[in-house]
């Protein structure tokens, strides 16, 4: 069971705090933007200087610019190791400057990578020290991802909202992948939920449901 600390390396803050609870896991959002790989979840408006998230306009100007570079830094510096997913987000080749970035820095660093579009995916397939995951959002997304992974080469594991689980739809995806995991998982009553369905990742941001995933072992 992998215990995955939500966007805790969003922020050096987050990072710090994962790394105090003992998450197995810890994920950060990349974005290529500018010639940077940026570390945050909300989303650009292109060439003007605002960032979204949900219904909220954000003057990218005031929020800080964690970079995939200064990410890694922070990363070695940690006293214990930990392993990071990096969810790639949005299309184009976000996959592989980080690929390309990640074999220069930390090549014998595992890592998990995951994304909704699919094909940023590809670049980490076949390498030794990336774990790829393919993720799914709504019911189309899942219904195409339970045909990718019985078509093709499948990948490491893969990863659901919490909405679209059944006990029947966990097993068939676990006799194609090795991991399947969810979120939202932020409360006790999710945390039963999910585990009974057969799951064996949990993506939280709340510290007691991973200090419990931890504490069950």
């Amino acid at each position: 069971m992998l215990a995955i600390a939500h966007r805790a390396g969003n922020s050096l803050p987050a990072l710090q705090a994962a790394a105090e609870v003992g998450a197995d896991v810890f994920e950060a959002d990349v974005h290529a933007y500018g010639g940077r790989l940026e570390v945050r979840h909300e989303k650009s408006l292109g060439p003007l200087p605002w960032l979204w998230e949900k219904w909220e306009l954000i003057p990218a100007a005031s929020l800080p610019r964690l970079e995939l570079v200064q990410l890694l830094d922070a990363l070695d510096a940690l006293a214990e190791p930990v392993q990071l997913m990096v969810d790639l987000k949005g299309p184009g080749t976000v996959g592989v400057h980080v690929a390309r970035l990640m074999h220069e820095r930390l090549p014998d660093q595992p890592m998990l990578v995951c994304s909704r579009w699919w094909p940023g995916v590809r670049p980490f397939f076949g390498q030794s020290w990336a774990s790829p995951v393919l993720s799914a959002r709504n019911r189309a997304e899942m219904q195409q991802l339970r045909m990718r992974v019985r078509r093709a080469e499948p990948p490491y594991g893969v990863s659901l909202h919490r909405s679209l689980l059944s006990r029947a739809l966990v097993a068939e995806l676990h006799e194609r992948v090795e991991v399947v995991m969810t979120w939202p998982v932020n409360d006790p009553g999710a945390l039963e939920e999910v585990l009974a369905l057969g799951v064996t990742g949990v993506i939280s941001d709340e510290a007691d449901i991973l200090r419990v995933l931890r504490a069950d072992r």
